[in-house]
């Protein structure tokens, strides 16, 4: 199981592993140059011939434990930081007397402590086993959800937003990190869609309609029942989340993640045009993200529908967005070397929403509703493209910098989106139409350029070296600590 890493330079079959490459495995182990999965695997016995009947079994089991956890804590932590835009339904802001962009700025101090966190949580990605990162950064962003309740100054909810956008900055790089070294290249892109699937939508609306029912003569609001409920739901599965981790590895299902940072690594991450192709279209793609989870209810609640009813409205959100990662990643592992063109193609929805929801007029409400759920196809070509640095990133140092350096372009995006969002230009949003518009076309723009990019040193390598179908790999290759670059058999996906 510790041997499906996204190092992996084909998407064939695991090789069998022969006597004679566990030789020269053990060899390479006492050299220092293999990762903490092919040592262990060095070691044990029980590791035969890998037949197409054993993978296709240690993929299920794999999927069974791993998936529902990572999805679990995904959501819960999307729920805590997307629930703002509910809390105003029910007065969050009338309440706390904002004005002006404050409401705004709530919106976008979340993803500038994610941009802070992510120093400290790149350096313990590299540390500590990443799982276990994940859940004890998740109690801890609970704890600072209920916390939401007794607030009631705008410099607080600021100092809570902040530290629980530098908690959740341990999100994206954990996850992506445990789908690449849990899967091969051609199942990234499906395992991508369920983790980061859509569903903090549908809680949140669910958690909403709940607290709708609260009577009026409660002696709270109604936005304080919302955090309490939802930040206890969160500790609770927070701490069986950890003791479920613990039981994994215990079962050694897990691999330890303790290796030497690389400079040289860290280097060719930052200096590689792919990566920072990537990081571009994770800040262009964010910047709906971050203005749609902030000021989506609302824009809803001003097509004329009381709090109970909008809230219930925002739960297609999730199934749209959802709906479309799955579909579209789908096809993007189907189709091989074709993932940057669906996502390009996925962009077409978003835009066509956008456009409808501009264009129409506003008393046509069946239209700016279907044109509104559009705008949430946004997040197939997200989940489609987050698959190509996974896929095409090789060494665990320049992994963990490059992951980081995605998780910056998404925070910056987030925080960019919801200062496009003007309170003046309410509700119509003339700024924030724009430039979503601009954003999904630039979007496709980068997809164009990394394709053109990637397929450039495909084509280089195969004159340098040949066909990749031609070259003979032997497993022990599979788990060598080198980059991508330094691997002449290793190809791109576009």
């Amino acid at each position: 199981m510790a041997g499906r890493n996204s190092q992996d330079k084909t998407d064939e079959a695991v090789h069998p592993v022969s006597s004679a490459h566990q030789g020269e495995t053990l060899k390479t182990v006492e050299d220092g140059a293999l990762d903490e999965a092919a040592r262990y695997i060095a070691t044990q016995d029980e590791f035969g011939l890998m037949t197409p009947e054993k993978e296709k079994l240690i993929v299920k089991r794999i999927d069974f434990y791993v998936v529902p956890l990572l999805l679990l804590l995904a959501t819960l932590g999307a729920v805590d930081k997307v629930q703002i835009g509910t809390a105003s339904l029910y007065g969050f802001q009338k309440d706390n007397n904002f004005k002006g962009q404050e409401y705004s700025w709530l919106g976008s101090i979340l993803p500038l402590g994610t941009l802070v966190g992510l120093v400290p949580a790149s350096y313990l990605v590299q540390r500590v086993p990443p799982a276990k990162l994940l859940c004890g950064a998740s109690v801890c962003w609970s704890i600072l959800t209920i916390c939401y309740a007794p607030c009631r100054s705008w410099k607080g909810f600021m100092a809570l937003r902040f530290f629980l956008g530098f908690l959740e900055a341990a999100i994206t790089p954990t996850l992506t990190m445990i789908i690449a070294s849990f899967y091969k290249k051609e199942e990234q892109p499906p395992r991508n869609a369920l983790v980061f699937a859509y569903f903090s939508s549908i809680l949140n609306g669910f958690f909403a309609f709940v607290v709708g029912k609260i009577p009026a003569s409660a002696p709270l609001f109604k936005w304080q029942y919302l955090y309490i409920m939802t930040g206890s739901i969160n500790i609770l599965v927070s701490v069986i989340m950890v003791h479920a981790i613990q039981r994994l590895a215990a079962n050694r299902t897990g691999i330890a993640n303790h290796r030497a940072w690389k400079w040289d690594q860290a280097l060719e991450a930052v200096l590689d045009v792919r990566v920072w192709l990537i990081v571009l279209f994770n800040v262009i793609i964010n910047i709906p993200n971050g203005g749609l989870q902030t000021f989506g209810s609302i824009i809803i609640n001003d097509l004329g529908f009381g709090p109970l009813e909008s809230s219930l409205l925002t739960m297609p959100f999730g199934v749209v967005a959802t709906g479309g990662a799955w579909a579209f990643s789908y096809i993007a592992a189907r189709r091989r070397n074709r993932r940057a063109l669906v996502a390009s193609i996925a962009l077409l929805l978003p835009i066509l929403g956008t456009a409808i929801v501009y264009g129409l007029p506003r008393d046509k409400i069946p239209g700016q509703m279907v044109g509104l759920y559009f705008m949430y196809f946004y997040w197939p070509p997200y989940v489609v493209g987050i698959s190509l640095p996974q896929a095409n990133t090789s060494g665990h140092t320049k992994k963990s910098v490059t992951y980081s350096l995605v998780a910056i372009g998404y925070a910056a995006g987030n925080l960019i989106g919801p200062q496009t969002f003007r309170s003046d230009q309410a509700p119509k949003y003339t700024s924030g139409v724009v430039t979503m518009l601009a954003a999904y076309c630039a979007c496709m723009l980068v997809l164009g350029t990394y394709w053109a990019v990637a397929a450039w040193e495909n084509r280089r390598r195969d004159r340098r070296c040949g066909k990749q179908e031609a070259i003979h790999e032997g497993t022990a290759d599979g788990f060598v600590d080198e980059t991508d670059k330094k691997q002449p058999n290793f190809r791109y996906t576009t």
